[in-house]
């Protein structure tokens, strides 16, 4: 999305930034799991489909995505420019997505929420769902710009009904499941208010190119 290809989303803990093209090739390596190809329902793709991919997703207006750093020991807060090379020496560690179904005007559109964390030394410490409230945060603040920002419940998730970390993740930040598909073996979940505590909301810069 055209809306977020200059926004980094700054937290202690982690930090989001656009996917660009010196992001495809670890993302590429991630997607070599089987089981992270299970877990997002992705198909495998060859490194150039990746890059192909990387394109496309910077310019469709119906993805929003960002790449999840690890903010940890890092001095990104206190300096005054952010640039591609001072965010290469974080970790890459997962990707947060959201998507569009449909168009905001019609009575079933709606916006699919996606976390991953795909290194296996920072899972099960809280990333996912700080990155997860960032974005959504972002998203949903009248003050991002077009086609930004998404009505809160128009917000669902979709996951495996094994999945129990992940569902426990949504239900955390407000979400409720409202149908259980069992010939696809998910759950969706849609944003309901359950949990009314406000999302962790992360300080707005801008990449410095």
């Amino acid at each position: 999305m055209r809306a977020n290809a200059k926004t980094v989303i700054v937290h202690p803990d982690v930090i989001l930034v656009p996917y660009r093209i010196e992001h495809v090739a670890k993302y590429h390596e991630w997607m070599t799991s089987a089981e992270l190809r299970e877990l997002t329902a992705s198909e495998p793709l060859t490194l150039e489909e990746e890059y192909e991919m990387q394109r496309k997703w910077q310019t469709d207006e119906d993805k929003l995505t960002f790449i999840v750093l690890s903010g940890t020991s890092s001095d990104v807060q206190e300096r005054t420019k952010l640039t591609p090379e001072t965010l290469s020496a974080l970790p890459m560690i997962g990707d947060v997505n959201l998507f569009y179904k449909g168009s905001p005007g019609e009575e079933d559109f709606e916006v699919e929420a996606e976390i991953m964390i795909a290194e296996p030394a920072y899972r099960r410490r809280g990333l996912a769902h700080t990155a997860l409230q960032l974005m959504l945060s972002y998203a949903t603040d009248p003050s991002s710009p077009s086609p930004l920002p998404v009505p809160k419940d128009r917000l669902v998730a979709r996951i495996g009904d094994k999945n129990e970390p992940s569902i426990r993740l949504f239900e955390k930040l407000g979400f409720s499941i409202t149908k259980r598909v069992a010939v696809f073996e998910e759950v969706e979940l849609r944003y309901t208010g359950a949990n009314e505590a406000p999302w962790t909301a992360g300080v707005i810069r801008t990449l410095d190119d």
